[in-house]
This record gives C-alpha cells, sequence and structure tokens, in this order.
C-alpha cells in the first residue's frame, strides 16, 4: 500500500477575473498513503453528527458550521505526520489576457502544482501516483477542460511518470474533504489575512508557490 500515493485537490477562489472577483485562486494538493488513519477518524465524527441530530453528509468547510470547522481541523491536526500540504497561489490580477480563459487557466495551474508535487512523490520511493480532484468547476466545460488538463500534464510532467488523475465528487472521499479544509486555510490566509486555522496545519505544509512573484516559500 505504501508504495502507491493519493494526491487530492481542491481549488478555491473563483474564476472570476473582474474587480468583483477574489484577488487569489489557490490550488492545494494533499499526499497521502494507505492506511488512511485521518480519514476513519473522520468517519467516527460524522457518525457522532449524526447521532448528536446533525445531518452531515460530508464535510465541507466553506459550509460547516464553526464548532464542527473547529472539531474537523483537531483532527486533521491530530493526523499532519501522515499528510504533506503544497499550494499554488495566483495572485489573479496579475494572469496575463490569454491565460484567464477556462481551458488554459485551471489545467495550466494544476500542470505547475503537479509538476512539482509529483517528483517529490517519486523521489520518496513510490511507484504509482494516483491524483484525484474535486469535479471539474467549470460544469459546461467540463469535457473541454479534461483534454485540456491531459495536454498540459503532458507537456509539464517527465516522461514516464506513472500517474492517474481522476475527477470525483467531494462528498464522495475524506481525503477530497481534508483537501477542501486545508486549501480553505490557505486561501483565507492569503485572501483575508486570517492564519487560526492555518497555523493549525501549517506542520505539514511543504510549499507555498506564488506562481507570478519570486517568494516562493518552500518547507522542509
Amino acid at each position: 500500500m505504501n508504495r502507491c500515493a493519493y494526491l487530492f485537490l481542491d481549488e478555491a477562489g473563483n474564476f472570476d477575473f473582474s474587480p468583483k472577483g477574489t484577488r487569489y485562486f489557490v490550488l492545494t494538493s494533499v499526499s497521502t498513503r494507505r492506511p488512511f488513519a485521518v480519514h476513519a477518524a473522520l468517519d467516527d465524527y460524522r457518525h457522532d453528527c449524526l447521532e448528536f441530530g446533525l445531518d452531515k453528509e460530508y464535510f465541507h468547510c466553506a459550509e460547516d458550521n464553526p464548532r464542527v470547522r473547529s472539531r474537523v481541523f483537531e483532527l486533521i491536526a491530530r493526523h499532519l505526520p501522515d499528510l504533506r500540504i503544497d499550494s499554488l497561489i495566483v495572485e489573479k490580477p496579475k494572469t496575463g489576457p490569454a491565460l484567464r480563459e477556462d481551458k488554459r487557466f485551471y489545467p495550466e495551474m494544476l500542470g505547475y502544482l503537479l509538476r512539482y508535487v509529483l517528483p517529490k512523490e517519486i523521489e520518496a520511493g513510490v511507484d504509482e501516483v494516483i491524483v484525484i480532484t474535486d469535479t471539474i468547476p467549470v460544469q459546461k466545460k467540463r469535457q473541454a477542460i479534461e483534454k485540456a488538463i491531459q495536454q498540459a500534464l503532458a507537456k509539464m510532467l517527465p516522461q514516464g511518470m506513472r500517474y492517474r488523475i481522476l475527477h470525483h465528487a467531494s462528498r464522495s472521499h475524506y481525503g477530497l474533504q481534508v483537501a477542501d479544509y486545508c486549501c480553505w486555510a490557505v486561501f483565507r490566509k492569503w485572501q483575508r489575512s486570517e492564519t487560526e486555522h492555518y497555523d493549525r496545519i501549517r506542520a505539514a505544509l511543504r510549499s507555498e508557490f506564488d506562481i507570478f512573484h519570486t517568494g516562493t516559500r518552500y518547507y522542509y
């Protein structure tokens, strides 16, 4: 099981490049291997919520109430040694007009993130990487974007690297829900300078790649 690495990805911010949109767009990957101890803890807590009377189908950081959010971050924080978190930060006003197109922006940003993270997993001794993203956010153009992702990765990643990229609904896997929480924390730090929850996951954060700035932060 330890020969296969799982990368769960999520994004925060929107695709609106007008002044009404978010200033930042953040892509975050959470890398881990089986057995998924944090997933078991989250499953226990979800059933605690059900028994308490809270109809909780899955965890979603932006929608969960503060008590649930705090508890989920607490459970994630307990399992940080099993996780590797990497984030790519895009300051959207600095994005060129051509790159803002749906078929380029998301696929290329995802490609840049994976180009850094996947080789790190290979160096750690895995022989296969399974990448699972949330369902493609731009529903009407999903097929075109998925094709563009494959093309972007083919250009950016080393030949012979074994990986698969899958698109699942976040409610289907606790790994995606952990990625959602971690991405939300990083996004709030950049967008609103709020670090309460960011500080709780900081120990597992290996990099914050500010793609349009030379001050990229790498943590080892």
